[in-house]
């Protein structure tokens, strides 16, 4: 789907062709959702946009930022978390998002929805924010920072993730914990390798390098370049908590199995002395003295549950037990 949108004289014009609605006065907004090879081929017949930009935004490309001869084209992605079917079962899909601004027009493409691009193109299509009026270089600005802004509500998700495990892996070594641990390790590595290329292409917006972005609007791309700045440090602090609970989790693991092992040993400490007296008495010799004893056997088992009290008491004595 194709949508453009045109400022001029204070309203917002909607247009059908690409053609008019580029060479219109004032502001041109063209955003396309979903779209098809041919509705790609249109755009980019229409803005004479590059055809290995267009490429980019259908394969799997990291975030970058170049400028060509009449425009600028920023590729960065979106994030969400998808949840699968246990609590701990998620992971980070994105979608790229293909940003071409010039002194007078924006074009936006997505293979997806992109959600973030839908809330700042109702704002412009009500005009509560009078986007399209500061130029093509704020517009972008505002849809790269609404993409950023949905980045800290994914790491939001991912910090509460965090301290829910964290509550659970002291008191408890159920194996699903070690599963959500690595699935949260995973969703940080993936989010990290989406941060870092996103944070050069927005340095370079913030430094102002190509010609269409202002002064007055680079002071704004340096506020987002900071926020991903912050994410980058945020996201590496919390693989480190999430390493240490992991730690935490396997230390827990281990002492746990050294208990078991130790109450197993000490019980087999006690039955080695007990293994060895039934196994005297158990010999088939003839002249056994204790065998011809009236008290005999009611005396060997009284040595046996001596021996057996005797060495408890000493394992509870010492702490073992």
């Amino acid at each position: 789907m194709i949508e453009s949108l045109v400022y001029r004289g204070g309203a917002v014009e909607s247009y059908d062709d690409l053609a008019r609605a580029k060479a219109a006065e004032g502001t041109t907004w063209v955003h396309a959702t979903e779209v098809t090879d041919d509705e790609r081929e249109r755009v980019r017949e229409a803005f004479d946009l590059h055809p290995l930009a267009i490429d980019d935004i259908t394969g799997n490309v990291r975030a970058k930022t170049e400028e060509f001869t009449d425009y600028v084209f920023v590729l960065l992605k979106t994030a969400r978390l998808t949840r699968g079917e246990t609590t701990f079962e998620e992971e980070i899909t994105d979608d790229p998002v293909g940003i071409f601004f010039s002194d007078d027009w924006v074009v936006t493409l997505t293979p997806g929805t992109a959600e973030e691009i839908g809330r700042v193109r109702g704002a412009v299509e009500s005009l509560d924010e009078r986007l399209l009026e500061r130029g093509a270089d704020f517009t972008a600005y505002r849809i790269v920072d609404a993409m950023v802004d949905r980045y800290f509500d994914l790491l939001d998700g991912i910090e509460t993730k965090i301290e829910s495990i964290e509550d659970e892996v002291v008191a408890s070594t159920d194996i699903d914990l070690l599963e959500g641990i690595n699935s949260v390790r995973r969703e940080l590595l993936s989010f990290r390798k989406l941060l870092w290329p996103a944070r050069e292409a927005v340095g370079t917006l913030a430094r102002g390098d190509p010609n269409p972005i202002s002064g007055v609007t680079e002071k704004y791309y340096r506020d987002v370049y900071d926020h991903l700045v912050q994410l980058v440090d945020l996201t590496e602090t919390y693989r480190d908590l999430i390493a240490g609970t992991r730690d935490i989790y396997l230390n827990t693991l281990s002492q746990s199995t050294n208990e078991v092992m130790k109450v197993l040993t000490v019980v087999a400490t006690i039955f080695i002395p007990l293994t060895f007296v039934a196994g005297v008495y158990g010999m088939n010799f003839e002249w056994m003295p204790e065998l011809g004893w009236q008290w005999g056997y009611p005396a060997v088992l009284g040595l046996m549950a001596a021996i057996a009290v005797g060495m408890g008491w000493f394992f509870r004595h010492r702490g073992y037990i």
